[in-house]
C-alpha cells in the first residue's frame, strides 16, 4: 500500500468503519431480535405470525419515523464537539430529548386512533383477536424508543458508537430470554403466545431506555454534557430548529417505512399465507437495510465533521468512500440471502406453504439490494450537510408516489402477488438512490462555488 493509497484509507474509509462496526453490530443485535420474536411466534402458529406481522408493519411505520427525527441529533452534536463546545452539545440533547418525546406522544396518540379501526383494515378475521392486545402492548413501548433513540443519538454524535452497541445487545438477550419464557409458558408464568412476546419486547425496550439514562447520569467523562443539560434555558428558537433539522429525516424515513406497512397491509389482502411470508422475508431483509444504516450513521458523522469544516473536497472523499464501503454491504447481504436463504425461512416456520412462497422471493429481495444501499450512503451524506428539506421530497415522489401504486398493479391487476409488491420496492429504491445523489451532488456543486467566490466561507446552513 503506497503513501497516498494509505492516507486515502485512514482518513476516510477507517474513520467509517470505525464508527459504523459498532451500531452495525448493535443494529445486528436489533435483527436478532426480530429474528426471534418472529421464529418463536411462527413456531407457535401462523396465525399469530400472520398477526405480528400485521401490527410490525403498521408499527415500523412510527418506529422508523421516530428513529428519522431522532437522526437530526447526530450531525448537531458531532458538530459542537468537534468545536469543543460540549456545554453546548449538552443543551441540545436537552431540546432533542424534549422534542423526541413530544413526538413519540403525537404518534402514540395517532397510534391509539388507529386502534379502533383495526377490523375495518381488510385483515383475516381470525387473527383479530390475537392482533389487539399485541397492538396495545407494542404501543406502550414507543415512549421508550423515544428516549432510548434521542440518548443513543447523543452517544454517537461523540463518537462513542459502543455504547449503544452493548445496551442494544443486552435488550436483545432480555428479550430473547422473555420471549422464551412468556411465548411458551415456562416454569410459574402462563403461556400468553404472541401477547407475551410483545410484554418481552416492552420490558426490554423500558431497561435500554433506563439503561441510557444512568450511564448519562453515571460516567464521569460526561459531567460537561450534563452541565449544559442542566444550565441551559428550553427556549422556543432551540426547539424549532432541532425540529427543522429533524422532521423531515421523520417524514424521509417514515414515507419509506410507510410503503412497507401499506405493502403489508396489502399483503394481508392476499391471505394469511401471503401474510406470513411477508413478514418472513422483511424480517430477512432487515440484515441488509440496518447494516447499511449503521455505516450510513458513520459517513453522516463524517460528512458532518468536514462540512463543519468547509471541506468540500474531504465532504465528496468520506462520501465516495462510503459508497464502495455499502457496495461491499450489499454485496454481503445478497450472498446471504442467495446462498443461506432457503436454510434461514426453514428457521422461520415449519408451514410448506409459507416456506415455498417466501424461496420465490429471494431473487426479488437480491434485487433492491442495491439500490437500498445507495439509498441509504447519498441520504446519510445529504443529513451530514443538514440540507434535510430535499430528503423528504425524495422520499415523497420514490416511495408514496411510484412504490406504492406501483406495488398494487403489480400484485393484483398484474397477479403477481407478493412477488410483484417486492419487485415494486426495488423500483422505488433506486429511484430514490439516484435523487438523493443528484441532491447530494447539487449541494456539492454550490458549496464549492461559494467556497471560491467567498474565499473560504462556503455553506454553513
Amino acid at each position: 500500500m503506497n503513501a497516498t493509497t494509505a492516507n486515502t484509507w485512514n482518513r476516510y474509509y477507517r474513520p467509517i468503519l470505525q464508527l459504523g462496526v459498532p451500531i452495525a453490530i448493535g443494529q445486528l443485535g436489533v435483527i436478532i431480535m426480530g429474528f426471534a420474536d418472529t421464529m418463536m411466534v411462527g413456531r407457535f402458529s401462523t396465525d399469530a405470525l400472520a398477526a405480528a406481522s400485521f401490527v410490525n408493519a403498521v408499527f415500523n411505520l412510527f418506529v422508523y419515523m421516530m428513529l428519522g427525527y431522532s437522526y437530526g441529533l447526530t450531525p448537531l452534536i458531532s458538530s459542537l464537539v468537534g468545536q469543543g463546545r460540549r456545554a453546548e452539545a449538552g443543551g441540545t440533547l436537552k431540546y432533542g430529548l424534549i422534542c423526541n418525546l413530544v413526538f413519540a406522544l403525537l404518534l402514540m396518540l395517532i397510534l391509539g386512533v388507529g386502534y379502533c379501526f383495526i377490523d375495518r383494515m381488510g385483515q383475516p378475521a381470525e387473527i383479530l383477536p390475537l392482533v389487539r392486545p399485541y397492538y396495545l402492548t407494542i404501543g406502550a413501548s414507543l415512549l421508550f424508543v423515544a428516549l432510548f433513540n434521542a440518548l443513543r443519538q447523543f452517544t454517537d454524535g461523540i463518537s462513542e458508537t459502543s455504547t449503544g452497541m452493548w445496551v442494544i445487545l443486552v435488550g436483545n438477550v432480555l428479550n430473547i430470554v422473555g420471549n422464551f419464557v412468556l411465548i411458551y409458558g415456562v416454569g410459574p408464568f402462563p403461556r400468553l403466545g404472541l401477547l407475551g412476546a410483545g410484554v418481552s419486547t416492552l420490558t426490554a425496550r423500558i431497561i435500554m431506555a433506563v439503561i441510557m439514562v444512568a450511564l448519562l447520569l453515571g460516567r464521569k467523562r460526561y459531567a460537561a454534557y450534563r452541565q449544559g443539560f442542566c444550565q441551559s434555558a428550553v427556549r422556543t428558537a432551540s426547539l424549532l430548529h432541532i425540529n427543522r433539522q429533524s422532521f423531515p429525516i421523520s417524514l424521509q424515513m417514515g414515507m419509506e417505512s410507510g410503503a412497507f406497512t401499506v405493502s403489508g397491509i396489502m399483503a394481508g389482502w392476499l391471505g394469511a399465507v401471503d401474510l406470513a411470508t411477508y413478514q418472513v422475508m422483511i424480517t430477512l431483509g432487515g440484515l441488509g437495510f440496518l447494516l447499511y444504516y449503521s455505516f450510513g450513521s458513520g459517513i453522516t458523522i463524517r460528512v458532518a465533521h468536514f462540512y463543519g469544516q468547509n471541506d468540500w473536497s474531504s465532504v465528496r472523499s468520506t462520501t465516495r468512500a462510503g459508497v464502495f464501503i455499502l457496495l461491499g454491504m450489499a454485496a454481503i447481504s445478497s450472498m446471504i440471502f442467495y446462498f443461506g436463504g432457503e436454510f434461514i425461512i426453514h428457521g422461520f416456520t415449519s408451514d410448506p406453504a409459507v416456506i415455498s412462497l417466501s424461496l420465490t422471493l429471494i431473487l426479488p429481495m437480491i434485487l433492491y439490494q442495491l439500490g437500498d444501499s445507495m439509498q441509504i450512503c447519498f441520504a446519510n451524506a445529504l443529513r451530514g450537510t443538514s440540507h434535510v428539506m430535499a430528503m423528504m421530497w425524495v422520499a415523497f415522489v420514490s416511495y408514496v408516489v411510484v412504490n406504492i401504486p406501483a406495488g398494487y398493479l403489480l400484485a393484483f391487476p398484474c397477479g403477481l402477488g407478493v412477488v410483484g409488491l417486492y419487485l415494486a420496492f426495488s423500483i422505488g429504491l433506486i429511484l430514490a438512490a439516484s435523487l438523493f445523489a443528484w441532491n447530494f451532488y447539487k449541494v456539492m456543486r454550490v458549496g464549492c462555488i461559494s467556497k471560491r467566490v467567498n474565499g473560504g466561507d462556503g455553506l454553513t446552513s
